[in-house]
């Protein structure tokens, strides 16, 4: 069976090693406490939230935000 069902939905997930400051992980798990998520659900989270917003402006827009 494949990562996506019929409808197209993932049924598994990637897992990702990610490395951040100790200032990052405080503030990250300070804010998904705030929101009652876990760290890991936290930046699923703001990851999701920027993929959508980056989509919904068109990637025209997306790459301008790029330019130094």
């Amino acid at each position: 069976m494949t990562a996506k069902e019929t409808d197209g939905k993932e049924t598994s997930k990637k897992q990702l090693l990610l490395r951040i400051s100790p200032g990052l992980w405080n503030e990250l798990s300070s804010w998904a406490e705030d929101e009652f998520r876990s760290v890991n659900g936290q930046i699923e989270y703001l990851l999701s939230e920027c993929v959508r917003k980056r989509k919904k402006r068109g990637r025209t827009e997306a790459a301008d935000d790029e330019l130094p």
